[in-house]
């Protein structure tokens, strides 16, 4: 617990409204939304700037009090949440959520690190530009946190991870300094990139207060494709033909198991079948051309024409207007809260090379089959980019707990399966508290100390974000 001295010192800091010390206004900071943890703190604090947040870092650094960031709360690897015995305090960035310029010359918007992705989003589409990081949370994830796990999203494919779409950043480091590095240049060889440290280290190493984004020029033509397969093997091959005949128009391509499929179906409030039949695999394909709406048409009609006549495809169905657009990708960012009314879920955020997507899916339902009989696969993700998620949902009159309780058991199979292949446990969501004990196991001892090293001389008391990434 912390003492009532040091929480009044820590309420000076923000003022008396932004310091929650009361159960239930505390109460949303301590959960992650798989509910694998629950942690405990007495305070939660929630600066409106980044001198306010070097003055609470400065007074942790000082009392050695450790320091948890939460941004949007959307990550699924414990990363956010305060640890058990109650000695962590959370500093939240919700009201740091401003956009603080956007330079349509050099096409780069710089944005707090609490703002809302989806602000950031429609702050470049007023300007007739284009964000292009998408998630499923994108209406409450926010960028310092998307920043801080390198998140992937759906347009990986064309436009890389968030760390490919951030030029500089602004970061408050666990002793209380300001590190300004809001530069907008895209060549910089100045020395060791002090940036890429931060991106993806989860809030282990300080605490990002601000962000120069990239910008695009907006397509002026989109166009959506849903197409069922029979394999993975011609998911893949779909794949292929839509990289060769779209080159980089080609901005997204999906892959969904029919289960998966089936329970979004079920489950997402307005979701239709836009297919007469069911099929065993879906794939949504998403093309963006800089001319007109009338190429992107066109380029997707010819490459669903050539799949067909290849029979690569069983059927698909062109999206005819914005709105239908918005629902088929609907259906793919709900798939994963989909599951939920299924039962107990347990999930994995994998990746493996592309060519290697179809092995990877045949053996690890063998092996997960194999070990729980009757387990429903509920895997999709990015197959331009080799990001699956595959979850794998309880049987039918299985006990929940009993399922979820064999979590780890489970995660080692399909890990195995995954390093088997060169693949990495982890591809966007981080490792957070869940993986951080597995990442010692399979990295490289050289690895794991280079980390550690960065860790002490960036925080050398531990008091920022403790326990995630790196046992402290």
């Amino acid at each position: 617990m912390t003492s009532t001295d040091l929480i009044a010192r820590f309420t000076a800091i923000v003022g008396k409204p932004y310091a929650l010390t009361e159960a239930a206004d505390i109460e949303p900071y301590l959960t992650e939304n798989r509910g694998l943890y629950r942690g405990a703190t007495s305070l939660v604090l929630k600066p409106g700037s980044t001198e306010e947040v070097a003055a609470i870092m400065k007074l942790a650094s000082e009392t050695r009090t450790p320091v948890v960031p939460a941004g949007g709360r959307t990550g699924h690897v414990g990363g956010h949440v305060p640890r058990e015995a109650g000695t962590d305090i959370v500093l939240s960035l919700e009201r740091m959520d401003k956009i603080r310029k956007i330079d349509t010359t050099a096409n780069v918007l710089i944005a707090d690190g609490g703002a809302i992705l989806a602000d950031v989003q429609k702050a470049a589409d007023d300007n007739d530009r284009l964000f292009p990081l998408s998630l499923g949370s994108e209406g409450s994830a926010r960028i310092g946190g998307n920043l801080s796990t390198n998140a992937g999203g759906t347009a990986v494919l064309a436009y890389g991870s968030t760390r490919n779409l951030c030029l500089g950043l602004e970061v408050v480091l666990p002793t209380g300094e300001i590190w300004n590095g809001l530069r907008s240049l895209k060549k910089d060889n100045t020395g060791y990139d002090l940036r890429d440290l931060f991106i993806g280290a989860e809030g282990t190493l300080g605490i990002i207060t601000g962000a120069v984004l990239k910008l695009f020029p907006k397509p002026r033509g989109h166009q959506v494709a849903f197409a069922a397969v029979n394999s993975p093997e011609q998911g893949l091959e779909l794949f292929t033909l839509a990289s060769q005949r779209c080159a980089s128009a080609l901005t997204g391509f999906e892959i969904m198991a029919g289960m998966a499929f089936a329970f979004t179906l079920k489950h997402t409030e307005g979701a239709r079948d836009p297919l007469a039949e069911k099929h065993p695999w879906y794939t949504l394909i998403d093309i963006s051309t800089a001319d007109s709406q009338q190429s992107a048409d066109q380029m997707m009609e010819s490459l669903l024409e050539e799949a067909f006549e290849k029979e690569v495809v069983i059927d698909a169905v062109i999206a005819k207007s914005q709105s239908e657009i918005d629902e088929l990708w609907h259906m793919r960012n709900t798939m994963s809260e989909a599951q939920k009314p299924e039962g107990g879920s347990i999930k994995h955020d994998v990746s493996v090379p592309v060519s290697a997507i179809p092995a990877f899916l045949h053996e690890a339902d063998a092996a997960v089959t194999k070990a729980i009989p009757g387990a429903r696969i509920c895997a999709f993700g990015h197959i331009g980019d080799g990001n699956i998620h595959y979850n794998i949902s309880q049987p039918v009159g299985a006990d929940k707990a009993e399922f979820v309780a064999r979590w780890g058991e489970i995660n080692r199979i399909v890990h195995a399966i995954v390093l088997a292949h060169g693949g990495s446990i982890s591809a966007e969501h981080g490792i957070g508290r869940l993986k951080r004990d597995e990442l010692a196991e399979i990295r490289e001892p050289i690895e794991i100390d280079l980390m550690q090293r960065i860790k002490h001389a960036f925080d050398p008391a531990g008091i920022m974000n403790p326990d995630k990434v790196l046992k402290v």
